[in-house]
């Protein structure tokens, strides 16, 4: 049993990169063994969404997806995912060129020196700012901008890089737990379910609200005890080298050109938000006012063009490995695709919801969901997918639509940290340089902490009659 244990402790999983060829390698041998199936889907007319009709599943001839298929589905995986990949190598040029500049290592003494003794100030503070953008407005892939900095900065602070994480990908996930007014999953869920746009909102707020204050409690812990302790973190060794390390010295000069070029990324944060809000900015606009925030920096730091240039080709670099596992997941979702098999899972798990009581199919729903999220992590994907199908079994059950809508953005937002076909985590991942059984190790017990918060929410959703219907 010792020997066991031992060989366990030793037992290293394998890398982000690794663990997607080797589910890709897998998914393919189901696309041998499970019965192919898809649902009919309709155009619907008025939103232009194609939408899955919920009595029309049926099982196909079985598609195979092969060894070529599968080495093909890398190329196209990649291809796929090319919006948030040239995204996030734009922002490692840019944050390459913010680093050139001095301005950052500059901020990071002075604020090292203002926040001594309340470092801890930093995890309320990036949580509750990711919370209600997650929230409100439906932010998700945007923290991905804003990682390396914060990695930076929770490593200056005496964190890790794991804390400087987390403080943006579990703060935005808290917002989608919590929903509140999320356009995406909770916008599209509602729509769906005919319900009046953001209806039941104080609900929401409550569950926002616990859960935000649990995350906090729990990421802060973890940071205090790294504080003390660095060697406790799960990032230690990888930390040691990380390029994100910034050695911070107290007589640093905060000149007037690092005030300008910090001005200019505030106001170019500021306008990314505006943007989102007015008009709707994506991937591509934040993107081009990053480059515009690249060219102004380098004039306002007075350094060489040719500098700035192979600083910004070596902060690409440094998220080429994110990109490459962005590029993978991408190609598993694809395999399951082709293989028809998402839509069996699909069938298999919400008709098994049919055949259960009132009271225990919404908490159940809301793990279907978290289930189905491991293969459909687009929130709007799936809503187009599962929802049609889970608001008429509702309407038979008894319960509310308001209740499955509810069971629907919690379920997305746990698993969105979770699957391996979720972009952003990989991204997270890639950035900290850790294993996924690493990133495991220090989440599982946040998740079942949200898990226990969703099952309540849904019990106390059926009880109440979570409406208006």
């Amino acid at each position: 049993m010792g020997k066991l244990k031992e060989k366990f402790k030793k037992f290293k999983s394998p890398d982000a990169l690794l663990l997607i060829c080797i589910l890709m390698v897998v998914v393919s041998i189901l696309t041998y063994l499970v019965p192919a199936g898809e649902y009919t889907r309709i155009l619907d007319p008025e939103t232009g969404r194609e939408m899955v009709d919920p009595s029309s599943f049926h099982y196909i001839e079985n598609t195979p997806v092969g060894l070529w298929k599968v080495l093909s589905s890398v190329h196209q995986g990649l291809v796929d995912s090319s919006e948030i990949t040239s995204f996030l190598l734009i922002i490692g040029g840019a944050f390459g060129v913010l680093n050139l500049t001095g301005a950052l290592e500059a901020l990071l003494s002075k604020t090292a020196t203002k926040l001594k003794g309340k470092e801890k100030l930093v995890v309320v503070f990036f949580v509750t700012l990711w919370a209600l953008g997650g929230a409100f407005l439906g932010n998700f892939e945007e923290c991905l901008a804003f990682l390396p900095m914060q990695i930076t900065l929770c490593l200056a602070l005496g964190f890790d890089s794991i804390t400087g994480v987390v403080i943006g990908i579990c703060g935005v996930a808290v917002g989608y737990i919590g929903g509140v007014m999320n356009p995406f999953t909770l916008g599209i869920s509602q729509q769906l379910a005919e319900l009046p746009p953001y209806s039941g909102i104080g609900f929401r707020l409550v569950i926002w609200a616990v859960t935000l204050v649990v995350t906090i409690a729990y990421i802060y812990r973890y940071a205090d005890k790294i504080h003390k302790n660095p060697q406790l973190s799960l990032s230690y060794e990888e930390d040691k080298t990380s390029k994100y390390r910034e050695e911070i010295s107290s007589d640093i000069e905060f000149s007037t050109r690092h005030k300008l070029v910090l001005l200019s990324f505030v106001l170019a944060v500021i306008g990314i938000v505006y943007g989102v809000i007015v008009y709707h900015f994506y991937l591509g606009e934040m993107a081009a006012v990053f480059i515009l925030l690249t060219i102004v920096i380098t004039f306002i730091s007075g350094k060489p063009v040719s500098e700035s240039v192979n600083a910004f080709v070596n902060g690409a670099a440094d998220l080429l490995y994110p990109c490459l596992c962005v590029g993978l997941a991408r190609g598993l979702t694809i395999i399951m695709m082709d293989g028809h098999i998402l839509d069996v899972i699909v069938h298999a798990l919400t008709g098994f919801l049919a055949n259960v009581p009132s009271i225990v199919s919404a908490p159940l729903s809301f793990i279907v969901i978290s289930i189905i999220n491991f293969f459909v992590p687009s929130g709007s994907g799936k809503a187009v997918l599962v929802m049609p199908i889970l608001v008429p079994m509702a309407d038979v059950l008894g319960i509310t639509r308001q209740t499955v809508a509810l069971a629907f953005h919690m379920g997305d937002g746990i698993t969105n940290l979770l699957s391996p076909a979720e972009a952003t985590i990989m991204v997270a991942l890639g950035m900290m340089k850790i294993s996924y059984g690493k990133w495991i190790k220090w989440f599982w017990k946040l998740v079942l902490l949200w898990y226990l918060i969703g099952i309540v929410a849904c019990i106390v959703a059926v009880n109440i009659g979570f409406g208006p219907f």
